[in-house]
């Protein structure tokens, strides 16, 4: 399939409209029909239906819109790799945080990474590990911070750290006496958690370490530590919350109580696309191997 032809499909994609699409790319009219129709004869389908009010997608016509926007996508961060290697200059890292990790050895990490590279553009966002593995996928990002389990094929990671599960209550509660909490006695707890679909693979871990007989009672889901921490200091119920996040949030209101053995756990991550060759994720992930332990057995 012709590049060019993709983008133009990828523009009328979003305007359903000929004449709208050829005002964005600054050609005519009739020459971006003619490209259309060529890019239909190169898959062998009809992308769109046309009508005298624009046009709409195909089922095949979804599909392509939506592949020709991931690949262009790659191709245009390809595009500034080979600019800078040309020019000699290191091309910029996509990073992402994760939201439950913010904070001590992450941004040491990443706060060393610039004091290091200083020609570098650091491109920092926040998302949770669910966006964050699909921008990787789509080539959005270089490298994203990330909690495991993650089985994504063509995703690999490299460990960061190990850290307690810690059990957040109401400062109120007859849970806050205790210095190690055992499971049974949370066993009938109303429970907060985030939703699953954020973080699957950290979600479950959470459960069966904290709820092995049976899942959890949870009562409200909450889009991050904070708000999480805040609902507990309401009253509402308990919540499972990595150590770092807990303590550096400090919210008024809640205690912070460690369980009895085994002592549950999160890991941190660093997770990349096994096909990015960039040498400049290949000085992160070599500062990373500097600054951090060995994955744990």
């Amino acid at each position: 399939m012709d590049l060019r032809r993709l983008r133009y499909f990828s523009i009328l994609a979003e305007e359903l409209n000929f004449t709208r699409a050829a005002r964005r790319l600054y050609i005519a009219q009739p020459a971006l029909s003619q490209q259309i129709k060529a890019l239909e004869r190169d898959i062998g389908a009809q992308l769109i239906h046309r009508s005298s009010g624009g046009c709409t997608l195909t089922a095949v016509g979804t599909v392509v819109a939506r592949e020709a926007d991931e690949l262009l996508v790659h191709v245009a961060a390809a595009q500034e790799r080979i600019r800078a290697a040309i020019g000699g200059r290191q091309g910029p890292l996509r990073l992402a945080y994760t939201r439950s990790a913010r904070g001590s050895l992450v941004d040491a990490i990443v706060t060393e990474f610039r004091a290091r590279n200083p020609d570098i553009d650091l491109v920092l966002q926040t998302g949770w590990t669910t966006h964050n593995i699909t921008e990787l996928l789509a080539g959005r990002l270089d490298a994203a911070f990330v909690r495991p389990p993650v089985d994504t094929p063509g995703i690999q990671c490299r460990h960061i750290a190990r850290e307690e599960l810690l059990l957040a209550v109401p400062a109120d509660h007859l849970l806050a006496r205790e210095r190690r909490i055992a499971r049974q006695r949370i066993a009938a707890e109303p429970v907060i958690l985030w939703p699953r679909e954020n973080g699957p693979g950290m979600h479950d871990r959470i459960t069966q370490q904290l709820w092995p007989h049976g899942g959890p009672r949870i009562m409200r889901e909450e889009p991050d530590d904070e708000q999480l921490l805040l609902t507990v200091a309401a009253g509402v119920g308990i919540a499972p919350v990595p150590e770092g996040r807990a303590r550096a949030l400090r919210i008024p209101g809640v205690r912070l109580r460690r369980l009895t053995a085994p002592v549950p756990t999160v890991d941190l991550v660093l997770a990349y696309h096994s096909r990015n060759a960039s040498p400049v994720l290949e000085q992160l992930l070599d500062l990373i191997e500097s600054m951090t332990d060995p994955a744990p057995a």
